[in-house]
């Protein structure tokens, strides 16, 4: 510790702390992409010739995640007279935890290499790692990935075959070549993996896409502002905005409401029932939150054109601290309850993914706001939706860079799936997104609206539905199996 209270060391620190800012503009909403592989190879080449990588890297993170995760202060100031003064703590711990996840697997396998280059490549290899591990660990949070710089651009295409992880593993691999190579080498290589891949996304996204369905989906944005949701009058309000969007004029096979659209319970929806299915005018879908006993649940059900209730989903993902407290039931008793949730002490989760039907529309698999940035719920359901549906709330997130970050999640889902995906947001952005996970149509942020599209078909399987993640952390964890083995004395 002393050697970090020198001033050359706290400058090193400093640098490294620009270095993952910079890195950083590659995400949503500036997309610098460039920068990215950029400042990581500055950051992994300084970090690999450091007496230790752990603190390089921990700076690094700091900056990466600082900057990229800055929305997570937005839920604190929907009521800031109350939460506000948790916002700063809230930005920092998310940023030094992502951090450690960066500090910790690339200094321990940077110990154990044996030289500069083979640091350099053991630290690229732990990252990657890292941002497949962030999908699994204390329950998930794979956002912010190295690889999501390239949602949109055609090399993103490559997740049809690879999925997030691969496209991590690419930025990793272009940001480590300088460090495992000479200057030249290393920049055509660089030129020549980003343009075959860039050429290879251009080829796939211009191959026409079948015909659209004849199905008309009709996607309703109240444009519900956070901090007055929940306001009875205000309440009031956002429901008739509901309803008058729903029956205007045009033809709508299905009608989509976002993520707890209403501030009532379903048990509780009975009296207004037939006007929601008479404003429809066709089966909806609808984001409402359902008691069972004592548990409450986030969930998506349809209403028929009968005003009957069809086939319900719950949220099964829920969010940490804001859906649910671990160990609620007891926390509750001294007043800790789930900061998000409007009903009980927080959410239950659902049985876990489901396709969903309604009546007249392909089948499809719903995904609850944070859902939808986990990618391993799209395999193994059996059988093979028509599209995803992705009902959230980004009004949570600000207006700056969460609801930009959450969407481009939301595009990588289609591509690695061959889906369309229709997207319904409370505040915005609400989509229509082909199976190559580009925009059709689409609602800014803070707007009052709906879009009447059709919904496109779906491509055949990818191979990244077929085979996963296993390729690209395969791939990876060989290059640290490379960085690590030791060459023999003579």
């Amino acid at each position: 510790m002393r050697a970090l209270t020198g001033r050359l060391p706290l400058r090193r620190l400093g640098a490294d702390l620009a270095l993952g800012l910079v890195a950083a503009l590659g995400l949503p909403p500036f997309g610098i992409w460039i920068a990215t592989p950029l400042a990581l190879a500055l950051l992994i080449h300084r970090a690999a010739r450091a007496s230790g990588a752990f603190w390089p890297m921990l700076a690094g993170g700091i900056g990466w995640f600082g900057l990229s995760m800055s929305w997570i202060v937005e839920p604190f100031l929907v009521e800031p007279d109350i939460y506000g003064w948790m916002a700063p703590f809230a930005l920092f711990l998310m940023a030094l935890g992502g951090a450690l996840f960066w500090a910790i697997p690339a200094g321990l396998a940077a110990r154990l290499a044996a030289d500069a280059p083979r640091r350099a490549l053991a630290i690229a290899a732990a990252l990657v790692l890292s941002d497949w591990l962030r999908g699994w660990i204390f329950t998930g949070l794979p956002w912010s990935l190295t690889g999501h710089v390239w949602i949109d651009t055609p090399l993103a295409q490559t997740a049809a075959w690879t999925g997030a992880i691969g496209l991590s593993l690419i930025t990793l691999t272009l940001a480590v070549l300088p460090s495992i190579s000479r200057l030249l080498p290393a920049v055509l290589a660089a030129l020549a993996l980003t343009g075959g891949l860039w050429a290879a996304g251009m080829a796939r996204q211009s191959r026409p896409l079948p015909p659209d369905t004849q199905t008309i989906v009709r996607i309703v944005q109240p444009n519900a502002q956070q901090h007055l949701k929940w306001d009875p009058e205000w309440a009031a309000v956002f429901f008739q905005r509901l309803l008058d969007l729903s029956a205007a004029p045009g033809p709508r096979d299905l009608v989509i409401w976002p993520e707890t659209a209403v501030n009532f319970l379903l048990e509780d929806a009975g009296p207004v029932l037939p006007a929601m299915a008479q404003a429809a005018g066709a089966p909806l879908v609808m984001g409402i939150q359902r008691r069972e006993g004592s548990r409450f649940y986030n969930s998506l059900a349809v209403l028929n054109p009968d005003a009957t209730v069809g086939q319900i989903y719950d949220k099964f993902h829920l969010v940490p601290f804001g859906e649910y407290i671990p160990w609620g039931d007891a926390l509750a008793q001294i007043g800790i309850t789930a900061f998000a949730a409007q009903q009980g002490n927080g959410y239950s989760a659902g049985t876990g993914p489901a396709i969903m039907s309604a009546p007249g529309a392909p089948a499809f698999q719903p995904l609850i706001c944070y859902e939808a940035i986990f990618p391993q719920y799209l395999r193994g359901l059996g059988e093979r939706p028509e599209w995803l549906l992705q009902a959230t709330n980004d009004a949570w997130f600000g207006q700056f860079s969460g609801p930009y970050q959450h969407l481009a999640q939301a595009r990588l889902r289609a591509i690695e799936s061959g889906l369309p995906l229709i997207r319904a947001a409370n505040t915005g952005i609400s989509a229509v997104i082909d199976p190559h996970g580009h925009v059709r149509q689409s609602l800014d942020l803070g707007a009052e609206g709906k879009i009447d599209a059709a919904l496109p078909a779906p491509l055949p399987e990818t191979p990244w539905m077929r085979w996963g993640n296993a390729p690209a952390v395969l791939l990876t964890l060989l290059a640290l199996s490379a960085a690590l083995i030791r060459r023999r004395r003579a």
